[in-house]
Formats: structure tokens, sequence, C-alpha cells
């Protein structure tokens, strides 16, 4: 069965409008387990119905939107009202400006985030304009959309061969890092504390990153208990080791120096292994000529 569009439109660039859909770029496969709220005497599933004052509990289709202008009075608005409210301008991703791919710092993501593609064959062929466009240019657009009856503010850029829309939240929304920093004590690390942690950093780093080798090992032992519960077994958990107890940083740093396998006796020694990016080769300075100093004639007589 083909995935369902979450949203269609138009992505508007100026006077260009590219009929596009949006897909939601997370799948409900492999999720997490949903647990339900029991009666403890019974077991019974604790439900949470909707109900009228006056004629107890309602269907959904009988539930109808209405806006309170004065106490106990509501105003009802229909949802094909609401519908005719909307101009073009608010059916489409209006991009406002581009920027730099590094411009925007992720703490503004909401964690939304939608792959657009060409609703039809009269979009394929701007979209792909824009997508390489962008791609050459090492850029992202910053635009704007209603989604779900509120004005969300979004950025755009090449994912592979498609664009994506990520929404974005909006500055009011995100405490800033500054708000913070009162709870920092000022601290000075030795050059040897500082050696080590890059070393230890160092040994840890991979050239490339393969996200697909990580998994949800809760999800993965919490199914794994619910199948023994289910199958009359007790799940009994492995023993834990314990950890050294170290509470000098030092030690600790060194400790875990060794640990991921650099040799003790070059942990916290000379300078570090590898830098994260290769530095470019200074370039060989001539020798300065040396200043003859003039010598002052002796004056003779």
């Amino acid at each position: 069965m083909a995935a369902r569009s979450s949203w269609k439109g138009y992505l508007k660039l100026s006077l260009v409008s590219v009929p596009v859909k949006a897909y939601t770029a997370t799948s409900s496969e492999g999720g997490a387990i949903h647990l339900n709220q029991l009666h403890q005497e019974c077991n019974s599933r604790i439900k949470y119905q909707k109900t009228c004052p006056i004629h107890g509990e309602v269907a959904s289709d009988q539930i109808v939107s209405g806006y309170e202008f004065s106490k106990g009075q509501y105003v009802i608005v229909d949802p094909a009202e609401l519908e005719k409210l909307r101009t073009e301008s608010d059916k489409s991703i209006n991009v406002q400006k581009f920027v730099p791919a590094d411009a925007l710092d992720p703490i503004y993501d909401s964690g939304r985030t939608y792959y657009l593609v060409p609703d039809g064959p009269v979009g394929q062929k701007p979209y792909a304009l824009i997508h390489k466009a962008m791609q050459e240019e090492g850029c992202q657009a910053i635009a704007q959309v209603v989604i779900s009856n509120r004005e969300q503010l979004v950025r755009l850029r090449p994912l592979e061969k498609l664009i994506s829309m990520t929404v974005l939240n909006y500055a009011a929304e995100v405490k800033q890092p500054a708000a913070f920093q009162d709870e920092l004590v000022p601290t000075e690390a030795s050059p040897q504390e500082l050696q080590l942690t890059r070393q230890l950093m160092q040994a840890l780093t991979a050239e490339e990153f393969d996200i697909a080798q990580y998994k949800d090992v809760y999800t993965e032992k919490l199914s794994q208990l619910i199948q023994a519960k289910v199958a009359g077994q007790e799940l009994v958990a492995a023993p834990v080791s314990a950890e050294p107890q170290i509470i000098n940083l030092m030690e600790a740093l060194k400790a875990s120096v060794e640990q991921v396998g650099v040799p003790a006796a070059k942990a916290g020694e000379g300078k570090p292994a590898r830098k994260m990016a290769a530095s470019r080769p200074k370039r060989a300075e001539a020798p300065a000529e040396k200043t003859k100093t003039p010598q002052r004639k002796r004056k003779l007589g």
C-alpha cells in the first residue's frame, strides 16, 4: 500500500510555483512499545470517554468546534468555514530567503521532518531545477507554511535526490544557552588533562558514521520481557559488573584512554596522535638576512 501524503500544496519561489506533496520522514514501524493503563483490581483497561453533562457519553461524529465569546456562550465554527478562510498563499510553502547550509543552529529544529516530492508531471522539472541549484549553491531555504492550522517556520534542504522540509521552532520558543550560563563555575584544565581528553576523543573518532548500527535496545528488552511474561516465564536480569571506583579526574582520563586501546606508556605523554582535520602545512619562510651593525670609525690623533 502506497504511503499517504501528509500535506499537498505548492512550493513557491517568487513567481515559480511547484506542486508538491509532503510525506512524514519518520516511520511508525519498529517504534516504541506503548503500554496501556489498567485498573489494578480487575486489569480492565482505563477508558477516556468524551461526555456531555446533559446527555452523557457523546460519539466523535457528534462533536463540533466552538469558541467561547462569553461565559457559557459559544459560536460554532465549521471546518468547511475554516477551509474557506485559507488563501492560495496558505496552501503554499513560501520561500522567504536562502541562507548558507550551516547558518541555522540545529537547536531550532522541532524534530518534525517531511520529504517533499513533485505532485504530478508538471512539477518534475522545476522541482529538479530547484534541488540542483540548492545543491550547487550549498544553501538551504527558509520558508513559512500553514500545517495543522498553524503557520510554521520551516527549512528546506536537498537530501540525496529529494528536498526535505523540517519544521522549526520560532526564536521565542527556544531557550538560549545564555540563560543557563550562570550555573557554570569558572574552571581551568591542566595541559595534561586537556591532552588526555583529546586522546580519548581521537581514539573514539570514526571516519564514517552509520546510524543504522544503533538500535533501540530498551524497546528490544521490553519486548523480550512482554514475550516472557506472556509465556509465563520470569525474566532474570544479567549480573551487572561493578565499575571501578575512580574519584580523581586524571586517573579516570588515564584509565579511559587505556580502555580504548591507547598504550599506557603513551597516555598523557607527547603530542596527540592525530587531529580531527589535517592542518595546512606552513609555508617555509626564508631565513632573514642578518643586518650588519655599522662599525664606528675610530678617530685617530
